[in-house]
Order: C-alpha cells, then structure tokens, then sequence
C-alpha cells in the first residue's frame, strides 16, 4: 500500500505539534508554584507578600509599613512576582497567549536567552507598576508582563513570510527563526501596527473600564502589561541570535528570505 506525501510512514513527525523545553518548564515551573494554593490562608498569603511585587515595599517615608521579605524582597520580587498567579484562570489565560508566541519565541531563543528574557520583561512590567502605583499595598503577581513581552517580540518575526503567522510556513523550528523585521521595517507593516492597535486598544479597555479577572475579581495591572510589552518590543534584538536579512530585507514582500541562523 502507498501513502501519500503527506501521509507517508518516512515523512517526520510535524514539531509545530510539539512545545519547546524551555516553554515546557516555564509552564511547569508555574503550575507547580501555583499549589501555594494548598497552603494554610496565612501561610499562602505570606508567599505572595514575600514574592509578590508590592509597591509600598518601596516607599522610604518615615511612616513606611514594613513587609515580609525584607530588604531582599526588594531585589527578587521584580521577578518573582511573575511566576504567581492568583487562580486557575489567571494562570491559564497567560497560558493560552504563550502557547503560540512563547513558543515561537524559545525555539527562537533558545532556553538561556528565553528564560533571561522573561525575566528581563518582567522587571520592566514592575516597574511600570511601581511608577504607576508609587504607594499601592495590594500585592501585583501574575506572568502577563513576560507574557506582553513574548507577544511584542514575536510580533517582530510572526509576520515576515515562512514566520508561525505567516501565510506560508515551514516547520515550528523553520517558522521560528526567519529574519526579523528591524523596529523601524515593524512599524511600517500592517499587519503589525493592527496587532499593536488591537492589543493596546483591549489593555486600555481593561485599564480604564477596570475590568476584573478571575473568580477573585482582581484588577488588571494593565500598565506592567505595558512596560513588559514595549521592553519586549524594544529589547528584542539584544537577545535575538538570528542575523539580519543583509540590507534589512527581511520583509513580508520577499517571500524567498531563508533561515540564516
């Protein structure tokens, strides 16, 4: 009996299937900090305000209250903060927006620069909370300004042609590691400035409207998904290892670019 092509028992596995390690651990590592939830309500909520991102934590008034962590929890929780979510549907709405551009990104990237990049996303998500929320208590925790930041990146290859969003694609890893547009090609694309007008335009919604998320009804900390989007955006190409196009032409109009890394 013969096969196909594309049925064929030679042909291999498809990997756009399959996750990458790094994004694979990424995940575990949040659902497995997630079972703090197990814990007694004290001891679980000493975790978040040990880990979270507090942005009281950093007032130097003289009648500035005093959080566990002490003065190391200034330093971690401008990442820790991102591996913690509130409930099942917080971890798994960051988790839904990873699986097609978090994985593009760490086939990309590769674990190291993934990870360092995630982490990176998420200090300039806290950031722009605490500048935003100069002496707020509430703790802020939850991955989406990593989550941003994933997306802003991937956006900068997710349209050039064989790219993962493209109209002509190659496999996963193939998909993954075409020549990036530069910033300045970026925001001439379409394509990429609609992405950029849908996504601000639903944070701004979220923001102004105050829209809540999950059964908790906790407020969207929609300015760290700002700060990590524009970091992700902007510092793309300081972690990105694939070169160039020569002449920048790594464009969505030149449907013959090939994987240069």
């Amino acid at each position: 009996m013969q096969f196909p092509p594309e049925l064929s028992q030679d042909s291999p596995r498809e990997p756009i299937l399959t996750l990458p390690g790094a994004l694979t651990a990424y995940v575990l590592l949040l659902a497995v900090l997630h079972l703090r939830v197990l814990l007694p309500p004290d001891l679980e909520y000493w975790t978040v305000e040990v880990f979270g991102f507090i942005p009281k934590r950093f007032d130097s008034t003289p009648l500035a209250l005093t959080f566990p962590g002490g003065a190391g929890a200034r330093i971690w929780t401008f990442v820790t903060y991102s591996l913690l979510h509130a409930n099942l549907s917080h971890i798994g709405f960051n988790v839904l927006w990873l699986l097609p551009f978090g994985s593009a990104l760490a086939r990309r990237f590769g674990a190291l620069r993934f990870f360092a990049f995630m982490a990176v996303t998420a200090m300039a998500g806290a950031l722009a909370h605490l500048v935003t929320h100069e002496h707020a208590i509430a703790p802020m925790i939850g991955a989406s300004a990593s989550v941003s930041g994933a997306m802003a990146a991937a956006i900068r290859f997710a349209f050039v042609q064989g790219s993962f969003l493209s109209f002509s694609r190659g496999d996963a890893d193939a998909a993954a590691r075409v020549p990036a547009l530069s910033l300045l090609r970026a925001f001439r694309d379409p394509r990429v400035l609609g992405f950029l007008a849908v996504w601000f335009g639903v944070n701004i919604i979220f923001g102004v409207g105050s829209i809540a998320i999950g059964a908790d009804g906790g407020s969207v900390a929609w300015q760290a998904h700002i700060g990590g989007f524009l970091a992700g955006l902007v510092l793309f190409s300081l972690f990105d290892p694939v070169p160039r196009a020569p002449a920048d032409t790594a464009d969505t109009r030149f449907p013959d670019v090939q994987d240069r890394g």
